[in-house]
Order: structure tokens, then C-alpha cells, then sequence
């Protein structure tokens, strides 16, 4: 090839003679872009349903930091447990129980446990003191349940399947706070380990979500009232009764 034969394909190449791939590029579905030849659609973005949320700081935690709860850490032969400066059934249910419940977040030791115990102790030496309380207690089980940890909810199912049974007309007095309650039930009520052939121990360790769930639904209708089933399935299409056997 002569020299001037050179200098005019090299021009051609320079004037667009030359053929150029254009990279695919990125759009959003359902725009414009996206019906363009070669546009790579982004798919849509994960809802974040089962997303574990963080934990925030607690009013519990401040509190025993600061030394104001009359409890101390206990050891003996069964392993720990709360060691009361008080007598329980005369604390101020409507100033600790609140507090304890909000506590159900932590997962840090030694908050968590003596969130978790605390609340168990005092459900089980409440009695009539516990009624007057439940409306303070809404907020902290939302909140602990809208974490979405597996830990805080397994926590905190425990502790109302003992909540509606520690007293009278408790199981009754929740039945309006379902709204609030039982939509992230609704999320996880069928979110089983499907182990196979396998051992599942989280099921003699009671943490699995799905069973503990179902649980806690069949003792809220039992202990409900009339109104408890047609609530809850409002809330939880998928439930069905345990008290028509």
C-alpha cells in the first residue's frame, strides 16, 4: 500500500468509516431508556422484608448504667439469675415494667439478660399490677419486633405467650393493640428452617420463629376473648383457629 492509500484509510477511520460498539448501558425499568436496543434494565431493588434493622440506644440501658434498678447479677448452681434488692411485688410496675420491656432490644450482655429476666420475674410477681400497665407496653414490643433480629424476636414472642397468661383480662386488654402487634408476625409466620433430613434444634431450643409464632397467636386467641380470632385473622389471613377442634 502506498503511502497516500494509507493516509486515506487512516482518514476514513477518523471520519466514522470504522465500525464502534456501543456499551449496553444502564436503565431503570419502564422508562424510556429501557425500550432502547442493547439497554440493560436493572431489576427491581430488594423490598428488605426480613432486613435486620440496628438496635438504637434503650432508656433500659441508660437506666442501668446509671445504677438505678434494684437488681444484681446472681450466680448459683443452675447458672444466673436477677438477685432483687426489693421485694417485686412492690416495685412501681408502672415505672419499671415499661423500662424492662424496652430492654427487649439488646442483645449486648449483661443488658439483654437482665432485660429478658427482669421482665419474666416481674410478669410472674405482678398479678393484678400488671392490667393498668399493658397500654406503656405497646411501644417497647413494636419496637422490638420491628428490629427484625431473630434473637430479639424469639426474645420477645417468649414474653408475650407469658405476658397474656401473668394475669386477668391481660390476654383481653391486647386485643386493640393488634394493629400494631401482629403485622410483623404476619412477615414471619411462615419463615421455617427447612433443615432436610436433618436435626433441627432450634426447635427443642424454641427458636424458631415460625413455631414460636404460631404459638403466640394461639395463646392470644385463647386467652383474647370472643373478638380475639376475628382480630388476629384480620391481621393474619393465613391463621386459622385452634379452638374449633
Amino acid at each position: 500500500m502506498s503511502v497516500m492509500q494509507q493516509q486515506v484509510s487512516e482518514q476514513k477511520k477518523g471520519y466514522g468509516y470504522q465500525k464502534i460498539k456501543s456499551p449496553q448501558s444502564e436503565s431503570l425499568g419502564f422508562t424510556i431508556q429501557s425500550y432502547q436496543k442493547n439497554a440493560k434494565v436493572d431489576g427491581p431493588p430488594c423490598a428488605g422484608a426480613f432486613k435486620v434493622r440496628p438496635a438504637k440506644a434503650t432508656a433500659f440501658r441508660k437506666f442501668y448504667e446509671r445504677g438505678d434498678f434494684p437488681i444484681a447479677l446472681e450466680h448459683d448452681t443452675k447458672g444466673n439469675k436477677i438477685a432483687w434488692k426489693v421485694e417485686i411485688e412492690k416495685l412501681d410496675y408502672h415505672h419499671y415494667l415499661p423500662l424492662f420491656f424496652d430492654g427487649l432490644c439488646e442483645t449486648e450482655h449483661p443488658f439483654e439478660f437482665f432485660a429478658r429476666q427482669g421482665v419474666h420475674d416481674m410478669l410472674e410477681h405482678g398479678g393484678s399490677k400488671i392490667l393498668p400497665v399493658i397500654p406503656q407496653l405497646i411501644i417497647p414490643i413494636k419496637n422490638a419486633l420491628n428490629m427484625r433480629n431473630s434473637q430479639v424476636t424469639c426474645t420477645t414472642l417468649k414474653v408475650l405467650q407469658h405476658l397474656v397468661v401473668s394475669a386477668d383480662m391481660v390476654g383481653e386488654a391486647l386485643v386493640p393493640y393488634y394493629r400494631q402487634i401482629l403485622p410483623i408476625l404476619n412477615i414471619f409466620k411462615n419463615r421455617n428452617l427447612n433443615s432436610g433430613d436433618g436435626i433441627d434444634y432450634s426447635q427443642q431450643k424454641r427458636e424458631n420463629i415460625g413455631d414460636l409464632i404460631q404459638e403466640t397467636l394461639e395463646a392470644f386467641e385463647r386467652h383474647g376473648g370472643e373478638d380475639a380470632f376475628i382480630n388476629i385473622k384480620y391481621m393474619v389471613p393465613t391463621y386459622e383457629s385452634c379452638m374449633l377442634n
